[in-house]
């Protein structure tokens, strides 16, 4: 008993001390163990990601969908939105518009070295060679076509209607690039109401805010609604200085031009004139071109700024939890509502949902509800078995 008691005497220290570490690591843990997020966040967080997710920060953006993609991470995690940069969107359209200039020379050059190599005969008010074959081109390429200047000979009618074509092909790049970019300005604009619903407080004052798109869009019509009269005054002044015509006529020309319709009753055709015409022609045709894509743009952010404020902020019925509830367990989470919003306002179809969720279900292998990685091997193995 003795010898028990002396070992027990001897276990009492030691296991003070482990106690005294225990209390000690449990400490040190409690002050380094995160704080549970808020309700708010914890739900944005599954809207984000899958529990098997990289943080979204790591997806590299670089497409405007991985951008808004990263934008909503950053609101999911309670971060201040990032302030608006120009330099994204700018950068991509810097990039558009240097491919485009790339491709827009080399289209001169081929056009220029054909005529030469060739000896492309034209027929009409002839100047300089080299003039007047960067004049043709850009005439043929912006469908004005005067008339003043037309390929003689057969092998010069075949070569001008390739060159015609292949400029067709050029403008059409340019006009499928403003389509995508009107319609990145409507996802834009859908993703930053949603933003300002579910992420802000300030409801109303960030809603002022993010009037300022449909603000942008009017300056920016005004903008190229300025370039456009410039090139309307540098234009008449041109011909009447170089051609010597009328107010009348140089502004009548100067209308026929830039709206592409080139009657052919009037014309440059003097050497200065068709220099100038070489540079005014192609961007006032893009002026003019642009304005109207930014009235579009504007019209369309008008609107659509009217219908995601309606889909957003009229009052939810019971008929429309009823209708959000995808599952029927007669309550509406967070990710059904947003689909439901998504649906509202268009952006969005039930059978672009239905073809996701069956793809979730072909990724849930165990049938649990929620994606893991264990999930996404076995889905991977079963494929290539």
């Amino acid at each position: 008993m003795d010898s028990n008691d002396g070992a027990s005497d001897g276990l009492h220290p030691l296991l003070e001390n482990c106690r005294e570490q225990g209390s000690l690591m449990e400490g040190l843990l409690e002050d380094h163990r995160p704080s549970p997020k808020p309700l708010r966040s914890r739900i944005l967080s599954r809207l984000c990601r899958v529990r098997s997710a990289p943080p979204l920060e790591t997806i590299n953006a670089s497409s405007p969908q991985q951008s808004r993609i990263k934008h909503l991470n950053r609101a999911a995690r309670g971060l201040p939105p990032p302030p608006p940069s120009p330099f994204q969107e700018e950068g991509e359209g810097m990039s558009t518009i240097f491919k485009a200039i790339i491709a827009l020379l080399i289209y001169l050059l081929v056009g220029l070295l054909s005529f030469f190599m060739l000896e492309i005969e034209l027929e009409g008010t002839a100047t300089s060679a080299t003039v007047d074959a960067l004049y043709f081109a850009i005439v043929t390429m912006t469908t004005v076509g005067y008339g003043d200047l037309v390929p003689k000979t057969v092998g010069a009618k075949l070569f001008t209607c390739a060159f015609v074509f292949t400029g067709f092909g050029l403008v059409g790049v340019l006009l499928s690039g403003a389509a995508n970019y009107l319609v990145e300005k409507q996802e834009k604009l859908l993703v930053q109401k949603i933003y300002l619903k579910y992420m802000r407080k300030e409801h109303k004052k960030e809603l002022v805010v993010d009037d300022d798109e449909v603000v942008a869009a009017h300056w920016k019509m005004l903008v190229a609604g300025v370039a456009v009269v410039a090139h309307f005054v540098a234009g008449m002044f041109a011909l009447m200085w170089w051609e010597g015509m009328s107010f009348i006529d140089g502004f009548y020309l100067v209308c026929v031009t830039v709206t592409t319709l080139g009657y052919g009753d009037r014309s440059f055709r003097t050497q200065a004139g068709r220099i100038f015409a070489i540079f005014w022609i192609l961007s006032s045709t893009l002026c003019v071109a642009q304005f109207f894509l930014y009235l579009a743009e504007s019209r369309t952010e008008e609107r659509q700024h009217e219908i995601a404020c309606w889909a957003l902020h009229r009052p939810t019925t019971p008929s429309d939890l009823e209708a959000a509830d995808m599952d029927g367990d007669g309550v509406v989470s967070a990710a059904e509502f947003v689909i439901f919003k998504l649906k509202e306002v268009g952006k969005i179809a039930e059978e672009d949902v239905q073809d996701i969720l069956k793809e979730f279900a072909a990724l849930d292998y165990d049938e649990s509800g929620t994606l893991n990685v264990s999930d996404i091997h076995i889905s991977t193995l079963v494929k290539e078995t």
